[in-house]
């Protein structure tokens, strides 16, 4: 293949990451324009990654179906990471990232594998705690904002340990806003923990096995609420930490002011994550009024 060919390869690869970012992850599309332009390809390509192996098992007419979806792109991370070709845009894209930026295998392959280890748990194998959830978040959500750091070329300690928590906060809201549409998919409440929907008076004994029922939808606002809580700590924690994360971090964590705006729409609705008025919008907000806010946090050099 010609160096031309090869060029105007990786442009429609990486124009397929902007594009796929763009319609199944409109928050963080916005939150990926205020990086360095020189950070964006790179960032557009993880971040489109991650859209892939999250919509694997949703898109597929099949669990085992999404799950062979997730197994593939466990096999792709290695041959990335061997310098082996992919017929797969966005892989395509990771692997020009990867060697460009000598970005390590370990987070991509963690958040995979994260996926994968979901997609094989059964509706009755209920978390027990929210820390099980907290881990999950920090493995699909942290380890995407830990790989865009070291993409460019940012090693600081205190921004890691933001992006760990933003990533708790993130990923913990997503689970939060997707119970609808799991439940919906016959996968019942199963993100919520055991501790939680057993305080709350959610949890059932079907035959000697735990399930999750809502018979009382203030029981499931108070749980969310809980819930939400814990990621409502972790974002403070971040916040807590700024002053110590350098100017060039900062935009990568930008992420946090999607989060919190789901946290405030979660407020405005009580918690409760079957209101409509959760998906109107960009998480429940007039676009304006968000890209707006995202605009300040980015001016001013905050997250």
């Amino acid at each position: 293949m010609s160096s031309a060919s090869s060029s105007s390869g990786l442009r429609a690869a990486f124009s397929y990451c902007v594009q796929q970012v763009r319609n199944y992850d409109y928050p963080h599309y916005l939150c990926l324009l205020e990086l360095p332009p020189d950070m964006r390809r790179a960032a557009f390509a993880i971040r489109a990654f991650n859209v892939e192996t999250a919509r694997a098992m949703d898109v597929a007419s099949d669990p085992k179906i999404g799950l062979m979806r997730l197994l593939w792109w466990q096999e792709a991370i290695d041959k990335i990471s061997s310098n082996k070709l992919i017929e797969h845009p966005v892989a395509q894209a990771l692997k020009s990232m990867v060697s460009e930026h000598k970005v390590s295998k370990t987070w991509l392959k963690r958040s995979v594998e994260a996926r994968i280890n979901d997609a094989k748990r059964e509706v009755t194998d209920i978390p027990e705690n929210i820390k099980e959830l907290e881990q999950y978040a920090e493995d699909t959500a942290s380890t995407i904002l830990y790989t865009t750091l070291q993409a460019g070329g940012i090693t600081s300690t205190a921004a890691d340990h933001a992006a760990s928590h933003i990533g708790k906060a993130s990923g913990l809201l997503v689970l939060l806003r997707s119970l609808p549409y799991h439940a919906s998919r016959n996968r019942h409440f199963s993100y919520i923990p055991v501790q939680v929907a057993e305080k709350h008076g959610l949890l059932v004994n079907q035959g000697g096995q735990k399930e999750i029922h809502i018979d009382s939808r203030e029981g499931l606002c108070n749980a969310v609420f809980e819930m939400a809580s814990v990621a409502n700590t972790h974002l403070l924690k971040a916040r807590e930490l700024s002053g110590t994360v350098s100017a060039e971090a900062r935009p990568v964590l930008l992420p946090a002011v999607p989060a919190e705006v789901i946290l405030g729409s979660l407020r405005r609705v009580q918690f409760d994550v079957f209101d409509p008025r959760l998906n109107r919008g960009i998480l429940g907000t007039p676009p304006m009024w968000f890209q707006m806010k995202l605009k300040w946090y980015s001016w001013r050099g905050k997250y």
